[in-house]
């Protein structure tokens, strides 16, 4: 089971690309730049650029075993009369001079998008952002703020990203002025607290993982992501400082490797090699890469498959099978990489069912394509019965394909882009390629065979033979897989994924393999060990972590490959526990079980609240609310909010920061302040969770003002959100359909009748509104009116009946007499007022003040829409007794 030879040399070219630019982050930190006597890289094997040869001495004992004469495809890591060796290639940039610097360099040039003239330009001049701020002060500025969908729109530069490592705190930018400064003393030691966090991190690497090089490289670009994803790529005089050192290096990492491999298997690595990739003209139109797209169509069929479950299972089917989404996901993209003997940094983007890989361009690279999707489709119609799948195209690419646009002219790399959106759309319409083959290809043979007449269908999904018990009822396997996998997301002791070839024989494993690997949730180490044997011997291929932060400042590493799966469950406490004693859950047969995932039905209480004078009663409903989002106009934002600059390390990052906002903030939000929002999926630019009906309302406006400050409060960036509030008790199939046409209400929210609809707006109680109106009258409107409730002693009744009159109000056009509603307002309010022990004076104040609020800011401000004051407000006052 030895590693694949070819897969060890992909991995040391990427690695080297990773480590380009880490004289940067060593410099910026002065942690180079002394005497050369200290460093034997600096003079021997770096003349032109010491901070990179300096900066790998100090990493040296953390990286895999150097030792080795056998360091192909360099020379060696260290020989001086070697030509390519290892300090050479990655440190050796301004004018390379081999054919590996060369694949190097080249890589470099296409990931930012910059001709070759560009290109040099940036490396010959010095470093100073067009801010006037240098190389240590300067701080990365968010994309995000950058993006134009109408292009009138002005241009702002007010934010920077904190330099800090990645956490739920720190992916969110900051305001320039007070942050980014010219003091270079503070600024380098930002970076040096950086450094030493980052050297420190490496030491956590398990080191038995060092003799497994795609699966210490996966460690490694997680740890690299953690620490440089806020480092500034560039800084030269004309350049904005707008893409991290993570994003380009990685993007770097998967050109460089699939230009290598493309020279290295027609035998082409040679001077003539090393020539053509100096001249572009010679190799830039030749069409060397491949970009490989996965993606994942059906999710919500199968997420939501049928089944009608409730209770319980209803709290863990979804997330598990949400999570067993993302797992197809990663063992697709596992597949194609495995196949085509490809390490983990050739995938540059993974988000929400897509994936993409950027690979050589070979007529072999192409035949495996097939047979890997042969593979999938094989897998998803054995499992799934077509209902879903993963589906793979492909996209040849030049050099000149990365070309940013200038002096007017359109963007070669818009033109890749446009073309990558529209070959995606083919994808999802082309399931299982089923008009190009015959009707055999998809007959399930021996179908009715399989099932056992004592055991009968899958109580789970209705179709498939059961085979497993499961709570005195049979289900199929993969159903009890999900169910596991389900139940293993809450288990603190279950935060790490194992991806092998074949079985580990942990308790913890999923019995169907996917696509031919073997997925186990694995104990903390002290429990399991790291798995160093299984690591050498090549059959341990993926070890991630996914565990939440102790903190939102705690940097997102422990030791291993990350991967941001939302799977955020809402768990039973002691504390929940105390209160269903006291009867919070009354009504509700199934118990709580501390540490276990909480059911719907107690979800629906979470928002009930003692009363304050009686101590044997509830106040507020029981219902849910489903949460259901997206981000608006993404494909637009990809393709053109950039305009010409936008460059593939803009792309990828863009794609990875989308992501990370739902799945490493929208998680810890959960966790620290919803903590009863039961997260069913979340990744890429959607979002849906259930959870207690006015507790889902106030994180649906809490997320959106996080966004907004996600994307540097740029007014062309934002999403739409459904809200559905129901009682528990709903198959979560209708759950599912009742959030999605709430989302749908919201996406045409179109009051000013434009030709394009603006979207960002919000469906609640099923009225449609804009995020403003929306906040207003679930904050500062039920504040007030629960401020005038307690100060009039408001019943329930005259509350109840002002949604009489809104209707009213509503109907003025179609009934002259519904113009009434003012007087019958009036009236009911003097009524209520004259049974209260005031003066003439205090009762007229007071008419006034509830006229103010509910007549004017309230109907006539707002008019229906200021049901979902109402609604707010009352649901809250249902009263449940002992």
């Amino acid at each position: 089971m030895a590693i694949n030879p070819l897969l060890e040399q992909s991995s040391r070219v990427a690695l080297a690309a990773f480590l380009r630019d880490l004289g940067k982050f060593a410099e910026r930190a002065k942690l180079t730049g002394g005497p050369e006597s200290s460093n034997a890289n600096t003079h021997l094997y770096c003349p032109h650029r010491t901070d990179t040869a300096l900066a790998m001495d100090l990493i040296e004992d953390f990286l895999p075993d150097s030792a080795g004469a056998d360091f192909a495809p360099f020379g060696s890591w260290k020989t001086k009369d070697a030509d390519d060796s290892f300090i050479d290639v990655t440190a050796m940039r301004p004018k390379p001079e081999t054919f590996l610097q060369g694949v190097m360099a080249t890589a470099d040039r296409l990931a930012s998008g910059f001709d070759r003239e560009e290109f040099e330009r940036d490396n010959a001049e010095d470093e100073g952002s067009e801010t006037g701020i240098n190389h240590y002060t300067a701080r990365q500025v968010p994309l995000f703020e950058q993006i134009r969908l109408h292009r009138n729109a002005p241009q702002t530069h007010a934010y920077r990203y904190p330099l800090k490592p990645l956490s739920p705190n720190s992916i969110f930018p900051v305001q320039a002025a007070g942050y980014e400064s010219n003091d270079n003393a503070a600024a380098q030691q930002e970076y040096h607290a950086l450094w030493q966090g980052f050297t420190a991190a490496l030491g956590q690497m398990p080191k038995a993982h060092r003799a497994n090089w795609p699966l210490w490289l996966d460690h490694f670009e997680t740890l690299w992501c953690v620490y440089a994803q806020a480092i500034p790529a560039a800084t030269a005089l004309h350049v904005r400082p707008e893409v991290s050192l993570y994003d380009h290096s990685r993007v770097t990492a998967a050109l460089a490797t699939a230009l290598w491999r493309y020279h290295h298997e027609r035998g082409d690595a040679g001077e003539s090699a090393a020539e053509s990739l100096q001249d572009p003209q010679k190799s830039g139109d030749k069409n060397k890469l491949l970009l490989i797209q996965g993606d994942f169509f059906g999710i919500q069929d199968f997420i939501f498959a049928s089944g009608g479950e409730t209770g319980k299972r209803a709290a863990t089917l979804p997330r598990g099978r949400a999570f067993y989404v993302s797992l197809l996901t990663e063992c697709a993209a596992l597949k194609v990489l495995d196949t085509l003997d490809l390490p983990p940094t050739s995938q540059v983007i993974n988000a929400a069912g897509k994936f993409m890989i950027v690979a050589h361009n070979s007529p072999a690279t192409r035949e495996t394509l097939h047979q890997a999707q042969s593979e999938l489709d094989a897998w998803f119609l054995e499992h799934g019965f077509g209902q879903a799948g993963v589906g793979l195209a492909w996209t040849e690419a030049s050099g000149t394909d990365f070309r940013r646009g200038k002096d007017g002219e359109d963007s070669p790399y818009r033109q890749l882009i446009a073309k990558l959106c529209a070959q995606l759309d083919v994808i999802k319409n082309r399931r299982f390629d089923l008009c190009a083959k015959s009707a055999e290809a998809i007959v399930f043979d021996g179908f009715l065979d399989r099932f056992d007449n004592t055991k009968g269908v899958c109580k789970i999904d209705g179709r498939s033979p059961a085979t497993e018990p499961c709570a005195e009822e049979f289900v199929c396997q993969l159903a009890k897989d999900q169910l596991d996998i389900g139940a293993w997301l809450v288990n603190p002791n279950k935060q790490r994924i194992l991806i092998s070839r074949e079985s580990l024989t942990l308790g913890s494993e999923i019995k169907i393999p996917i696509f031919g690997y073997h997925i186990a949730f694995a104990d903390p180490e002290d429990k399991q060990g790291k798995f160093g044997e299984q690591a050498k011997n090549g059959n341990l291929l993926r070890a991630w972590d996914f565990s939440l932060p102790a903190s939102d400042d705690q940097a997102l590493w422990n030791g291993y490959a990350r991967r941001n799966i939302n799977a955020y469950v809402p768990i039973a406490s002691v504390a929940d526990k105390r209160r269903e004693s006291g009867e919070k859950y009354i009504g509700i047969e199934e118990k709580l079980e501390v540490g276990a995932a909480k059911t719907l039905h107690h979800l629906a209480c979470g928002d009930r609240k003692p009363d304050p004078e009686r101590q044997d009663k509830w106040l507020g409903i029981s219902a849910l609310s489903t949460l259901k989002g997206d981000v608006d106009n993404l494909g637009l934002i990809f393709e053109k909010g950039l305009g010409n600059a936008i460059s593939f390390s803009k792309t990828a990052a863009l794609s990875r920061q989308m992501h990370a906002f739902f799945t490493v903030y929208l998680p810890w939000l959960c966790h620290s302040e919803f903590e009863d929002s039961y997260t069913v999926f979340a990744g890429g630019d959607d979002f849906f969770l259930i959870g207690p009906w006015l507790s889902q309302i106030k994180l649906a406006s809490k997320l959106r003002q996080a966004f907004q400050r996600y994307v540097a409060h740029n007014p062309e960036v934002h999403f739409c959100a459904g809200i559905s509030t129901t009682p528990p008790g709903l198959p979560i199939t209708q759950l599912g359909d009742l959030a999605e046409d709430a989302l749908e209400q919201a996406k045409t929210h179109n009051p000013d009748n434009l030709e394009t609809t603006p979207k960002n707006a919000v469906s609640c109680f099923n009225r449609q509104m804009s995020w403003q109106k929306f906040a207003e009258l679930t904050e500062q409107r039920l504040s007030r009116l629960q401020d005038l409730c307690k100060d009039n002693n408001l019943s329930t009744g005259y509350v109840h009946g002002l949604l009489n009159l809104i209707e009213m109000a509503e109907k003025v056009d179609q009934n002259p007499e519904n113009a009434l509603w003012r007087s019958y307002f009036a009236y009911r309010t003097a009524r209520l007022l004259e049974r209260k022990p005031l003066n003439k004076d205090q009762r007229k104040r007071r008419q006034a003040e509830l006229a103010e609020e509910i007549a004017h800011a309230g109907i006539i401000r707002h008019g229906g829409n200021y049901r979902v004051t109402l609604y707010c407000h009352l649901y809250q006052q249902h009263m449940i007794c002992h």
